[in-house]
């Protein structure tokens, strides 16, 4: 619908006989509605754009273009028409989000030429820009100049591909997980692409992030510098010619060939945002709403009341190691009765069968290993009011889409974790929508895992409800100590990473190590920093399906931590940023109802914070969750105290190395 607005706004502007005219010099101002922030667009032979925060520029005079296969736009013959201005201040409802109501409030200047426009967006908490095309032939896309020059020598907080150092045709096959690198800007290492978001610390304590949003037929975006200069550009992944199959397990795409084009475009098509979020101080990146407002809404009369998020009972992690029962446990019925009994004996809404119910190597969803029969145990979940998830690799799902859906559907499954997709080229993005859609229309919910970071997918179809993207508490199954740091990274990802929308996280474990005391076990692993961390992460990271690693066993013996984390909700009426700093700290408070829920996270140094609740009424009760006195020593270590609201709503906490604190308000 979205397109065809611009298509009609192109017709009427051709019908009422607005004269053309060259590209010539034309300068525009667009401002957001509080005028915080400022857009400034140049329109020349080439059109570009700047950023400006309170008068200080944020983003210098940066070149926005794409070549086509006749051409570029804008370009020295395109012809310019006319700027349309309009305001919008409205409220959103999401069906799954992180709030209630989102307000949509912003200033928009179209630059409309002959065949294509630019769309620009101001709001207060960042700017946007998309080119849309009213062309009447498909055409193809052969590059496109994304430019983001900042004005100083920044530091940035940058996520590397895994492959950095090989060509950029190895790195365009990622599975979107790393640790960040904190650099400036001219230390950008030259052979290696980061892909998005990316977090830059401008001055006077502004941060600025960069990211996408409304990818839904088009290669996802890379960034990269190679000039060790204060500009990044964007850099996309071209069309795939030949895909073999291969990879972990026979499971995924490899790219053999490329096109020389990124992209096939239809005649009418609207292209990605790019965009420039601002917050005048970290917290503010927490609240920030913009990836999911410019993703396309769901189609008018779309029912998506059927979508049911939630927690989920997950077998991987914890490697099917349940303990004091009478059966042998691993990939079999008893294993997974056992889960599913102890879902809805505490109130959780999925279990999960991960990787290994399927014969391996086969990349085939109908052949199933014999220790699964999966129609009983999706009629036994069924009666005891819990959901069967199926995790699925990338190629074997893509093959059997429609079949797989439409059978396992109707067997009683509710949704697929995709995983293994480790790629964002425009064929793959293309599959997404097609694995969002199909599962749409057998009522199934989807988790993309082993895939790039969500970009408004959650509002045109809200069944996906949650993406991976990045680097995970599964990593430390494997992890060296020397390599691995998550702990920074947890108090990183709500500045960058979680910026973009909520992530498979996959927090909850009841093993749980100070820095010094960290090993990687596979088949019984153990979490970076303290009990109370995990339990305050439940708060702390969106995702409205919400895994609890750990096994049912280790649970049932925590049963305090057990009850917080099975009664903490996945989506949120209202989402308060309380305080935080990129690389450091974060805290923020969720309402479900007329339930606070409160976390805090530290990175490796203690911190004493007092967080202001002012702003809740009418409670009496806090449940706090804190780290014990011999947290630093043993992380497992934390109490749970009952105490009453405080009546100026201020509450002193302290937080171990590694620390966190979690509290509900009733």
């Amino acid at each position: 619908m979205k397109t065809l607005k611009y298509f009609v706004l192109s017709v009427l502007l051709l019908t009422c006989g607005v004269l053309e005219a060259r590209v010539v010099g034309k300068s525009y101002d667009l401002e957001s509605p509080s005028g915080i922030l400022s857009v400034e667009v140049e329109v020349a032979e080439t059109v570009t754009w700047s950023v400006s925060l309170g008068g200080a520029t944020i983003l210098e005079t940066s070149q926005i273009s794409m070549k086509l296969s006749d051409g570029t736009i804008p370009g020295p013959d395109s012809r310019f028409r006319q700027a349309v201005r309009r305001s919008v201040d409205r409220v959103e409802v999401p069906v799954v989000y992180k709030k209630a109501e989102v307000r949509d409030s912003f200033n928009e200047l179209t630059l409309a030429f002959k065949d294509f426009s630019i769309v620009f967006r101001a709001y207060d908490q960042g700017a946007a820009y998309r080119f849309v095309s009213s062309r009447k032939q498909p055409f193809k896309v052969l590059g496109e100049q994304a430019e983001f020059r900042f004005p100083e020598d920044f530091k940035a907080y940058v996520p590397y591909t895994r492959k950095s150092g090989d060509s950029f045709e190895c790195q365009f096959f990622t599975s979107f997980e790393s640790q960040y690198s904190h650099i400036r800007l001219s230390e950008w290492n030259k052979e290696g692409l980061a892909f998005l978001p990316i977090t830059v610390e401008a001055g006077g304590g502004v941060k600025v992030c960069i990211t996408e949003s409304d990818l839904t037929d088009y290669p996802g975006m890379y960034l990269y510098n190679g000039d060790g200069g204060t500009s990044l550009r964007g850099v996309f992944a071209p069309y795939p010619k030949e895909i073999v199959q291969g990879g972990h397990n026979m499971l995924q795409g490899i790219v053999r060939s490329r096109e020389d084009y990124i992209a096939e475009a239809y005649g009418t098509s609207s292209f990605p945002w790019r965009i420039v979020i601002v917050g005048a101080e970290d917290k503010d990146l927490l609240e920030c709403d913009l990836p999911w407002l410019l993703g396309t809404p769901s189609e008018p009369g779309e029912d998506y009341s059927w979508v049911r998020p939630g927690k989920v009972a997950w077998d991987w992690w914890n490697a099917w190691n349940l303990y004091g029962v009478d059966f042998e446990a691993g990939v079999n019925n008893d294993t997974y009765k056992y889960y599913i009994d102890f879902a809805s004996e505490n109130g959780i809404e999925y279990v999960i069968l991960d990787e290994g119910w399927a014969v391996r190597g086969q990349a085939d969803l109908f052949q199933v290993v014999p220790e699964i029969d999966l129609p009983m145990l999706c009629s036994y979940a069924a009666g005891k009011g819990v959901g069967i998830i199926l995790w699925a690799g990338y190629m074997a799902f893509e093959k059997d889409m429609e079949r797989a859906c439409r059978e396992y559907s109707a067997m009683g499954v509710k949704g697929f974790k995709v995983d293994f997709m480790d790629r964002d080229d425009q064929a793959m993005v293309r599959f997404y929508r097609k694995a969002a859609e199909t599962a749409a229309k057998y009522h199934l919910i989807m988790d993309f895992h082993g895939a790039y970071k969500p970009s408004g997918m959650l509002r045109t179809y809200p069944n996906v409800i949650n993406h991976e993207g990045v680097y995970g508490l599964e990593n430390l199954k494997w992890g060296k100590p020397e390599e691995t740091d998550l702990v920074t990274y947890e108090v990183t990802i709500p500045f960058v990473r979680l910026v973009a929308g909520p992530s498979d996280y996959t927090q909850g474990a009841m093993r749980n190590a100070t820095r010094r005391n960290y090993r990687p076990i596979s088949t019984e692993p153990m979490s970076q920093g303290t009990r109370c961390r995990q339990l305050a992460e439940y708060v702390v990271f969106d995702a409205p399906l919400n895994m609890l690693c750990d096994s049912p066993s280790n649970y049932l013996r925590e049963r305090e931590c057990l009850d917080f984390i099975a009664g903490c909700p996945t989506t949120w009426d209202e989402t308060v940023a309380l305080d935080g700093k990129i690389g450091e700290y974060v805290a923020v408070a969720r309402r479900k109802g007329d339930t606070w829920y409160v976390g805090a996270i530290t990175g490796w140094d203690e911190r004493d914070l007092t967080l202001d609740l002012s702003f809740i009424s009418g409670c009496w009760r806090v449940e706090m969750f804190r780290d014990g006195p011999n947290a630093h020593r043993a992380a497992r270590d934390y109490s749970r105290d009952v105490v009453s609201f405080p009546s100026d709503g201020r509450i002193k906490i302290h937080m171990a190395p590694g620390g966190g604190w979690a509290a509900v308000i009733r």
